[in-house]
């Protein structure tokens, strides 16, 4: 059964052209320049790209097991490719958002679950490493893409890098979407045992939402990620503005932040498989908590200090979408596994929202980066509350 590592491969390139959403704080001081705009217009296209990810992630979550995953694939990566490459014509932050945001984010919410979903069922007796390996390609996107977006912004603008960047990932997608299919029984001859024999459940819809165990997940992911992607969204200006660093050197450590990012879901996936999900959020949300504390003794020059919070954040971020599809199957089982993790996914969504308007509203009327780790902190605390109360240690 080795051949079936392909599909993990073919899973994280796609998952890299996908991801470079996360990249988002490398365009961001330049599209703040090119339409003269502050931190809370410049994080709409961001802030929609995030929503729409996670409203078609939703969509396309009952479609998963009907249609051959190949198809949601090849037809997101062009729907990413159109939003990109529309974005390179956008007059103003508005047509930007929607181009970038809701075109482009719509594309990574179409293709997003169909990878998962097939390594779900080429791995059953280790999702948790292979759906953390999948994802891998999500969180290190930014390590590829990052400098590459830093290098042709440099020398061929903001709106002509949208252009080539949008052709790029039509094609890499389009192509490797044909690598991707479900396994038969034949494949997988210990696939039907396990899905016999897999989580305690397996839970329709339905029934997930009226379970307790579903409140804590859902909340809990909402704070994670609304935590990560206000923090990732925001990780050029922190650096360049409270830290003062230089811009070149800001894309690079975003380079490294990215590898945190990605080895955190192996690794919570790993966590959660081993321990329990109750365990894993309390972990994250210690780390959390403790580069918080870090970044309110930060200030220009602390480029240490914001290295190690900074990589911790990111490394929680990729924790957290991997603890959410794991504990999904780990607790509601495999059999609809598509349609349980599509409700589960709009949490980020919303945490998207939220989290990008708040932090962004925040910085433009108190000018002060130190309010958002106090937000960070407080929202850690409630999380860990609602870990405790209802979500269950098995």
């Amino acid at each position: 059964m080795k051949f079936r590592w392909i599909y993990v491969l073919s899973g994280i390139i796609i998952m890299i052209c996908l991801g470079t959403v996360y990249s988002w704080s490398v365009f961001r001081i330049s599209v703040e320049k090119y339409y003269d705009v502050g931190t809370t217009h410049s994080g709409l296209p961001y802030m929609a790209a995030l929503a729409f990810y996670a409203l078609f992630m939703f969509i396309t979550g009952s479609f998963l097991d009907r249609y051959h995953p190949r198809l949601f694939i090849f037809v997101g990566g062009l729907v990413v490719s159109v939003g990109w490459i529309a974005s390179s014509f956008a007059t103003n932050i508005y047509m930007l958002t929607f181009t970038y945001g809701i075109v482009g984010g719509a594309g990574v919410g179409i293709a997003y679950g169909a990878p998962i979903s097939v390594v779900t069922k080429w791995f059953p007796e280790k999702k948790g490493l292979a759906v953390g390996l999948v994802l891998v390609g999500f969180g290190v996107s930014p390590l590829i893409t990052a400098p590459l977006a830093r290098l042709l912004i440099e020398n061929y603008g903001i709106m002509h890098t949208f252009f080539l960047l949008g052709i790029i990932f039509g094609c890499v997608t389009s192509i490797t979407s044909f690598l991707i299919k479900n396994p038969s029984i034949n494949d997988v001859s210990f696939y039907k045992a396990e899905k016999l024999s897999a989580s305690f459940s397996n839970l329709n819809t339905a029934n997930m939402v009226r379970s307790k165990s579903f409140i804590g997940l859902y909340l809990n992911f909402t704070i994670g990620t609304m935590i990560g992607l206000m923090l990732v969204g925001m990780t050029s200006n922190i650096s360049v503005e409270l830290i003062g660093l230089p811009r070149s050197t800001t894309t690079w450590l975003m380079t490294f932040f990215a590898l945190f990012n990605g080895v955190g879901r192996p690794l919570f996936g790993w966590i959660t498989d081993k321990t329990s999900p109750k365990y894993a959020m309390y972990i994250s949300y210690v780390l959390i908590i403790c580069a918080s504390i870090l970044m309110l003794f930060s200030g220009e020059g602390s480029t240490a200090m914001f290295v190690i919070a900074f990589s911790i954040f990111w490394l929680n971020l990729g924790g957290w979408l991997s603890i959410a599809p794991t504990t999904t199957i780990r607790n509601y089982g495999i059999e609809h596994y598509s349609q349980n993790y599509g409700v589960v996914f709009t949490a980020y969504g919303i945490g998207a929202i939220i989290g990008v308007l708040t932090s962004g509203v925040l910085i433009d009327i108190h000018g002060n980066y130190h309010f958002i780790f106090y937000l960070i902190i407080a929202l850690s605390l409630f999380g860990s509350v609602i870990t405790s109360k209802y979500c269950d240690n098995h």
